[in-house]
């Protein structure tokens, strides 16, 4: 295996640098992109405001879908229904957490 290298990736407009091999390149590569997509689709919505919310959002967006993958079980309508559900726990939590800084 080679040595591990630092390569640069965008992800929603901010630069990241992530160690990986020259093997690990092309794998690391399709995961960005692919989460840079799932971020902007959420943020596309308008519905999730704030880069780490998103970023929440799309982790377990995705880790919902390699779950179900992994089953052999895939709603999509229970899929959004369970994803709004976070997004409102999410939203009221956050409110509750501003409340007490005013």
């Amino acid at each position: 295996m080679s040595e591990m290298r630092g390569v640069e990736v965008n992800i929603m407009g901010r630069e990241f640098t992530i160690s990986c091999t020259d093997e690990e390149r092309l794998g690391l590569m399709k995961a960005v992109n692919y989460l840079d997509k799932k971020m902007r689709d959420i943020q596309t919505t308008g519905k999730v405001v704030g880069v780490e919310r998103i970023a929440v959002m799309a982790a377990l967006n995705i880790t919902h879908e390699l779950l179900n993958a992994k089953s052999g079980n895939f709603d999509i309508g229970d899929f959004k229904r369970r994803i709004e559900s976070m997004q409102d726990q999410i939203d009221d939590v956050i409110a509750e957490g501003s409340d007490k800084l005013f």
